[in-house]
């Protein structure tokens, strides 16, 4: 080390560069594991304003089972309604429709929520916080090495970082030597963990150009405060209602006012005043004014990259932004990053706590660069249609609405997450999907209304499937007051205790709720059922046996959980993943199908 430098030592399960959404998703999710993690950032402080700040209904489920979304939704803007805008005979733009801004009805929050991103990382860092980790900063990373002899060693630490603590008020900078496990890269677009392990970005730049611009709006346009998609003649506008009464808007710009000749982005060609102007000439005949002040702002290219691989030797991982980029049009920016550190997060806890095999790693880039390559095919139909010229009587081959509506609908359940779907793997086996035909194996269970068992309280089935990491058996067990179906239900419990089960295989009795949390569905009705009358191996706890029923006064509950997922009086077995997808259906008879499902990825115990 140069002379003058301090060096420290340190060793940790997880290092994670990037303190953003992607990172601290990462961060928060594995210390709620209890795994040792660490997260550094470059940044001196978080976020103040602008940046990313759309929700779509799956991240904010996924909020829900951290038990952060009440705070989001307080704090956040809803928005329930897109606005189409297109030109009309008269010159200018004219409303030509509204339709609901989420298409997805299956899911409990059938709406977006825009909170800026400074905002949405407070969220985070205040639940860190109250597990006593905290961000370092500003903390830039100057060299990583992975020591390839020691990739395999489960308790081994073959990644070497060399962090320096970028403090400009010290006149000696103070550098700390890191041992980790693993290392996630969440450090954006120009990710340096990226760089240092020779991932190349593919994919192409567009001609696209747009201005961002955020601000409280002085406007006569009736649908402000709703989601605006907005076709003219002069060129495309998006705006989307922001918190404290506050709008963004996308504008689109000419590239040859802003583009220097290198084909970059010059901002000091255009600033607030510039986007201001061309927002003016495309909202025409409605206006704005000129606000005292922007809250934020800036200009991009679009540009849609996929990384070619997401790990090193699946130690050193990179997520978010570092490996995709593309359009903010569709709102997928930092819900799709959100959504990698999620995916990511409970296999390295799985791996790390010694109950599954490193292979199940591999899936996280099997899963996730698929997605991101579907999320990019996507946005680049969408961000063309969006920038592109709209149809008129002296435009006949521009973007019509019904075929702007039509993208915007069909592809709801992509752009509201709720439609994302994994494909066969280690962790995905759709064998018996018929026995749940609307449970669709690799995709995301959805909620559904049922009642408690012991106490009829009313209750929804996401609010059982809490990321607590561990894999949920949801026990269909058909209408158990018919004696013959409680037999098949005693043989399944006598079945799943036996040697040579999956639970004897890959847990122990006592460590079995660690791994596992099983959730017992019946069909019986509420005068009838005994909670306890089930094997005592299907229910943890008495809050945990379910009843496919309406309550007592037969407002809450549907009576209907059966029907809507496809499972008939023979009952199921669905076995949901610990980020809430499902992973495999088997009948009651078929505890050898599990077993040889988990023992796909799964270690045994000794």
């Amino acid at each position: 080390m140069p002379a003058g430098v301090d060096t420290e030592a340190s060793k940790v399960d997880v290092l994670i560069v990037g303190a953003g959404p992607a990172g601290l998703m990462c961060a928060l999710a594995l210390a709620r594991a209890g795994v040792k993690v660490r997260i550094v950032d470059k940044r001196p402080q978080k976020v103040a304003a602008g940046q990313a700040d759309g929700i779509q209904p799956r991240t904010t489920e996924v909020f829900k089972s951290y038990g952060l979304s009440d705070r989001l939704v307080k704090e956040g803007t809803q928005l329930h309604v897109a606005a189409f805008y297109n030109p009309s005979k008269n010159g200018g733009i004219e409303l030509t429709d509204r339709v609901p801004d989420v298409a997805a009805t299956d899911t409990n929050f059938p709406f977006e929520v825009t909170l800026h991103q400074g905002a949405i990382e407070a969220i985070f860092l205040d639940d860190m916080r109250d597990m006593g980790i905290e961000v370092s900063r500003p903390v830039i990373p100057t060299s990583i090495e992975v020591n390839t002899a020691l990739v395999e060693d489960f308790g081994a630490y073959p990644c070497r970082l060399v962090l320096e603590y970028a403090n400009s008020d010290q006149e000696e900078k103070r550098s700390e030597i890191v041992y980790a496990k693993y290392v996630v890269g969440a450090d954006g677009a120009h990710s340096w963990v990226r760089k240092q392990i020779d991932i190349v970005m593919e994919g192409e730049q567009t001609d696209y150009v747009w201005g961002v611009v955020d601000l409280v709006p002085d406007t006569d346009l009736p649908d402000v405060r709703n989601k605006c998609a907005i076709h003219s003649n002069n060129g495309s506008c998006m705006i989307i209602p922001r918190e404290g009464d506050k709008i963004r808007l996308y504008i689109q710009l000419d590239g040859k006012d802003v583009i220097d000749a290198n084909g970059r982005v010059d901002k000091n060609k255009a600033g607030p005043e510039k986007i201001l102007d061309v927002a003016r000439k495309t909202l025409h005949p409605f206006t704005i004014k000129t606000p005292q002040s922007y809250d934020w702002w800036t200009i991009y290219i679009i540009g849609q990259r996929v990384a070619q691989r997401y790990s090193l030797y699946s130690r050193v991982f990179i997520a978010g932004d570092a490996c995709h980029t593309h359009s903010p049009k569709a709102g997928q920016g930092m819900n799709a990053s959100m959504q990698d550190s999620y995916n990511l997060a409970w296999k390295l806890v799985h791996v790390l706590k010694g109950t599954a095999r490193r292979t199940l790693l591999q899936t996280y880039e099997l899963e996730r660069r698929q997605y991101a390559l579907d999320l990019i095919a996507f946005d680049k139909k969408f961000a063309k249609l969006f920038s592109g010229k709209p149809y008129s009587e002296l435009n006949l081959d521009g973007v019509s609405h019904a075929e702007f509506l039509q993208a915007f609908q069909t592809f709801g359940g992509f752009t509201s997450g709720l439609g994302v779907h994994y494909d066969q793997s280690i962790i995905i086996n759709p064998k018996y999907q018929h026995l749940a035909r609307n449970a669709l194996v690799g995709q995301r269970l959805p909620p559904r209304p049922l009642l408690r068992a012991a106490d009829c309280r009313p209750i929804d089935l996401h609010d059982l499937l809490v990321s607590d990491t561990r894999f949920k058996l949801l026990i269909f067990t058909g209408n158990t007051h018919n004696p013959s179906q409680m037999a098949r239900v005693v043989d399944f419990a006598s079945k799943l205790r036996a040697p040579g089960s999956f639970f004897a295989e890959f847990s122990s009795l006592e460590a079995m709720h660690s791994v596992f949390d099983i959730v017992s569905i019946s069909s019986e009705k509420k005068e009838t059922i005994m909670y306890n009358a089930l094997p005592r191996i299907l229910w943890s706890h008495w809050s945990k046996v379910l009843i496919d029923d309406i309550d007592m006064r037969g407002i809450t509950g549907s009576g209907k959980v059966y029907q809507s997922l496809g499972i008939d009086t023979a009952g199921a077995i669905i076995v949901v993943r610990p980020d809430g997808y499902v992973a495999a259906i088997a009948p009651l008879d078929g505890v050898s199908h599990l077993t040889n499902y988990f023992a796909g990825f799964m270690k045994r115990y000794p």
